[in-house]
Parts: structure tokens; C-alpha cells; sequence
């Protein structure tokens, strides 16, 4: 397993970036799913950065690992930070179908890792918010 920890700060994504694009290399050669990680890294690494600690700011850990499932590789990206408690995946999955103005705002990006990812768990445990994502390497 590796660990990165950092600063939740919007200008600290580029190293998420560059250390997910790291650990993966040897794992995926498909630009278009490693795409797919980076954008739900994004999207969770700058709600922590944006809403853990407001309006202070604090530390991320992100660990990620590659497991055996079933004999298929699988990728467990985990999120752990000491803000504020709160589960994303009890946000009410937006209504795409429903007109702009009417939609109420927030919640695409949770629902766009839920989409993406395999599976998606959140865990409050010691102080800490702990989102998992998985996403088997097909």
C-alpha cells in the first residue's frame, strides 16, 4: 500500500495527480481509465479541500493499493481526513432528468464516483471521514 498525505489545499491537486499517474503505471496502460481515477480523485480530493475543515484547512491521507479480486486486480483508493463529519453518499443522487433551473445544486460530483467506480463506501471511525473506492482492472 502507499500513502501520500498532504495539505487539503486546490493547489496541492497536482501531486494527487502525479502520485495516482505513479502508482497505476504499471497497473494501467488504458489512458482513458486512468483518466477516469484522476477525475474521481479530483472530485473527492477538492470537496475535503473545500468543506473538511472550512475555513481552515487541514491534512489529507490518500492511500492506494492494487488487491486480488477473484483473480482480477482491483484498485482501493482511500481518503481519510479529520473535518467536519460527513457521509457524501447520503446526498440524494441529482435528477438529470429534471429541467437546470429546478435541479438542486451540488451532489453530481459524488454521483459521478459512484458511477465510476466498482463500489464506494464511507466510514466515520476515530475523528476521521474515511471514503473507499474500488474499481476493478478489467
Amino acid at each position: 500500500m502507499r500513502e501520500l498525505v498532504l495539505e487539503a489545499k486546490k493547489e496541492n491537486l497536482k501531486y494527487v495527480f502525479e502520485f495516482v499517474t505513479n502508482e497505476l503505471a504499471p497497473y494501467v496502460e488504458d489512458k482513458k481509465l486512468l483518466r477516469k481515477f484522476k477525475l474521481c480523485m479530483e472530485e473527492v480530493f477538492l470537496n475535503i479541500s473545500e468543506y473538511a475543515y472550512h475555513p481552515e484547512t487541514g491534512p489529507a491521507k490518500i492511500t492506494l493499493c492494487v488487491v486480488e479480486d477473484e483473480g482480477t486486480p482491483k484498485v482501493r483508493i482511500s481518503f481519510v481526513d479529520h473535518g467536519f463529519p460527513f457521509d457524501p453518499l447520503e446526498v440524494k443522487p441529482p435528477e438529470l432528468d429534471a429541467e437546470l433551473e429546478d435541479r438542486q445544486v451540488g451532489g453530481l460530483g459524488i454521483f459521478l464516483v459512484r458511477t465510476t467506480m466498482d463500489g464506494v463506501t464511507y466510514e466515520y471511525r476515530n475523528g476521521e471521514n474515511v471514503l473507499t473506492m474500488e474499481k476493478k482492472l478489467k
